[in-house]
């Protein structure tokens, strides 16, 4: 009788089930198997054997539900490489790795459906007949001019796009044009054009219409030097560009190489907003070959690129968020984490909480594949394992096209309120540099990195504020809504009329977010067309791309907006950038405050003059002369780098230490406060003073649950292995404790 453990999606160690005879099972293949009483599960077959369980009954596994593994042998020494470091279960990785739908739940098997796979369709535009002739086209054209002018447009792009992109019949792929759909409705309903549904394929056999772009002397140097590391043997190499310094077109000269022998490439991004221009930059040179991933995907479409890549003959090019470390690349070759700094690859709010940077450095040695990280102000991890000559490393210091860098120009707050210099939200300097911008028919972004109209609401008499009544925060004002809002757990209420606490009425908003800041723009710039790009205002993927397409086009002047507007993006009529508050990223009491205040405004700095014509950056801070904002100023990473490794190395932290944060959950502040007291004696006695805690993080209370948190600092050089295995035998004494064991314990390995 043959045995198989099974992974189940759940937070739960592998289960095992009796293998009914005549049925043919491999490691990794997706079962159905029941659950307890009420569900049947789809679980990941992990291991076979011949050893029966202890337990009395064995169940027997279902129905086998695809016609391959969803999983190879390499993806599943991954999955148990990530349990074992992040401190999790399998089961955990498997919730976190696959798309729902490959996964499904159900109580009976006949709800398991193993077609989930369709092919991958898009939509296809040309001409209808009648209109091919160029001269019933132009004279149609201007017919309509006047009350279709959109449609005309539309109609003159089709019959000028060349031939490069085209199907053999003239069709030309929808993605590679600028149409909205009321538009490509319009034309469609009047018998312009015809739309087709076709299946999208993935040109084979090298490029013979999409090539990449030529590099520059510097450009070419940079890929020479990342090749030269990788044939060395160093598998992971560091690149540090300048903002515009032209990296993109360094890495997709590499995954041109690495497509055309057949391998399969993953970029990954931090931010979901970051996708769609990328893709879009990214289809112009390798076509069809590029797949989007990101959780903003439909349930379906997510599952269909994991199914149709399972079946994939290598060759595809896959760009997406952290998610996307978990896709079925057989052949990967290369991975390119992009903005490899920025903490939104950490995944942190369930497990496994995963830093996908570190992780895919893991998983292209599993898969024999070599990895790129690039960035134009790189963690101080990354740059010291380039220091140390674990990463290969080069440095570009020149912006692509010759474009220079921006003037940055400190503006102190204190002194211009002082001087009457400052107007709402902007100092004299920033005005200015926004009035000749907007003369020259130039645009502007302005970056403050609070959303809604206000942090809090308060009384001015008594200093009462309004606070979440679930969770121990104060409620942001939104004025869009007239409602105050609880960022933790989404509670609202509406704007307080009088202070409850002394009666006094209208208590004041204070403090200001990107809300307020597009407000006071509309009162002194009453000509400009403003857009917002925050949470509030990119609620989905159309709306993001809606604010976004309106700056690039010049349909807006200004764009606001949070850490959302840093992001690599490249708008070539930015000629000024505002940073709003430097002091809020100055301030935040985190060892990493002055390195991630450095790679905030940098970034955000790079938005502007990048093209010849170069740009200004107006940073508004109280404290213009700490060394953080004259670090930025000089645009010197080197400096800010040498300085904070120095104060790390001082204090050990990392990258001279490991963190792990164990934070503790429950209802009753009493038992949270007496099991956190007790499992950091526990801690204390197997890693002594490395234990720090137990304390409240600033924010102690979410939905009526109570937190606390303890840390450990583990020193470089000393086994990681060990720490962890001493770290999961406390907490299994605790959980043995029948008064502590209903409190919640999570494990963050190398917290951010």
């Amino acid at each position: 009788m043959m045995y198989a453990d099974i992974v189940l999606p759940l937070a739960q160690p592998a289960y095992t089930f009796a293998v009914p005879e005549g049925m043919e099972l491999r490691c990794g293949d997706a079962v159905a198997v029941q659950f307890g009483q009420r569900y049947i599960y789809t679980g990941i077959v992990w291991r076979l054997h011949g050893v029966r369980p202890d337990f009395k009954r064995v169940k027997s596994v279902g129905a086998r539900l695809y016609d391959v593994p969803l999983l190879d042998e390499r993806q599943m020494r991954f999955w148990e490489w990530m349990a074992d470091y992040y401190m999790c279960t399998l089961g955990e990785v498997m919730r976190m790795a696959l798309p729902s739908m490959a996964k499904p739940r159900g109580r009976s098997e006949e709800e398991f459906s193993a077609e989930v796979f369709r092919p991958r369709t898009e939509q296809y535009v040309v001409l209808a007949e009648a209109w091919r002739d160029a001269g019933a086209l132009s004279a149609e054209c201007d017919r309509i001019r006047r009350r279709a002018p959109r449609r005309c447009e539309a109609l003159e792009a089709l019959a000028a796009f060349g031939d490069e992109g085209r199907t053999e019949d003239g069709a030309i792929p929808r993605r590679l044009l600028d149409i909205d759909g009321a538009v490509l409705a319009a034309l469609r309903k009047g018998g312009y054009v015809d739309v087709t549904e076709r299946e999208r394929r993935a040109e084979r056999g090298g490029y013979p219409r999409f090539a990449p772009p030529r590099l520059t002397e510097v450009q070419a140097r940079a890929a020479d030097e990342i090749r030269a590391s990788w044939a060395s043997g160093v598998t992971t190499h560091l690149l540090r560009g300048v903002t515009g310094s032209g990296k993109t077109e360094i890495y997709m000269n590499l995954m041109a190489e690495t497509l055309a022998s057949g391998g399969d490439v993953l970029m990954l991004v931090p931010e979901i907003a970051f996708t769609a221009q990328l893709v879009e930059r990214m289809e112009r040179v390798f076509g069809s070959r590029v797949t989007a991933y990101h959780s903003k995907l439909t349930v379906l479409r997510r599952t269909e690129t994991y199914m149709r890549l399972l079946h994939s003959e290598g060759g595809e090019l896959v760009v997406g968020t952290r998610s996307a470390l978990f896709l079925p690349l057989r052949r990967l070759r290369m991975i390119v984490v992009d903005e490899e700094h920025d903490p939104s690859y950490k995944q942190s709010d369930t497990a496994p909480r995963y830093n996908a940077r570190d992780c895919a450095v893991v998983l292209a040695s599993t898969f024999g594949g070599r990895v790129l990280l690039g960035s134009a102000t790189p963690s101080l991890e990354s740059y010291a394992n380039a220091l140390w000559h674990k990463y290969g490393y080069s440095v570009i210091e020149e912006r692509y096209g010759g474009a220079r860098q921006p003037d940055i120009i400190v503006s102190d707050t204190m002194r211009a309120v002082k001087r009457g210099e400052r107007r709402s939200h902007f100092n004299i300097e920033l005005i200015r540099a926004m009035e000749g911008a907007l003369s020259r028919g130039e645009q502007v972004m302005l970056f403050q990195n609070r959303r809604g109209f206000s942090p809090f609401v308060s009384c001015r008499e008594c200093g009462w504020t309004m606070r979440c009544p679930h969770c121990n925060v104060t409620l942001t004002m939104h004025k869009s809504s007239g409602r105050m809002e609880c960022h933790y757990c989404g509670y609202t209420a509406s704007v307080p009329r009088t202070c409850p606490q002394c009666g006094t009425a209208d208590p004041a908003p204070m403090g200001f977010g990107t809300e307020r800041v597009e407000e006071r723009i509309a009162e002194l710039f009453p000509e400009a067309r403003v857009g917002r790009l925050d949470r509030d205002t990119s609620t989905s993927e159309s709306a993001y791309n809606r604010i976004i397409k309106d700056f690039e086009s010049g349909r807006s002047d200004i764009l606001v907006g949070t850490q959302m507007i840093t992001k690599g993006f490249d708008f070539g009529r930015v000629s000024v950038v505002g940073i709003l508050n430097a002091d809020n990223l100055l301030n935040s009491p985190d060892f990493r405050s002055s390195e991630r205040a450095f790679q905030l405004m940098t970034q955000v700095a790079g938005r502007a003059g990048r093209r010849q014509t170069g740009g200004t950056v107006v940073i508004q801070t109280s404290e213009p002369e700490n060394p953080v904002v004259r670090w930025v100023a000089a645009g010197d990473y080197d400096a800010m780098a040498r300085s904070q490794l120095a104060e790390r190395h001082a204090f050990s932290y990392p990258p001279y230490s490991r963190l792990v944060r164990l934070t503790l959950r429950d209802r009753d502040a009493v038992r949270l406060r007496e099991g956190a007291v007790w499992l950091a004696g526990a801690l204390r006695e197997r890693f002594g003073r490395r234990v720090f805690g137990p304390v409240a993080p600033p924010v102690d209370r979410v939905r009526e649950v109570f937190i606390v948190q303890i840390m450990l600092k583990i020193e470089s050089g000393r086994p990681m292995s060990r720490a962890r295995e001493l770290l999961r035998g406390c907490l299994d004494r605790m959980a043995g404790e029948e008064r502590l064991r209903q409190i919640n314990v999570s494990v963050d390995v190398d917290v951010q």
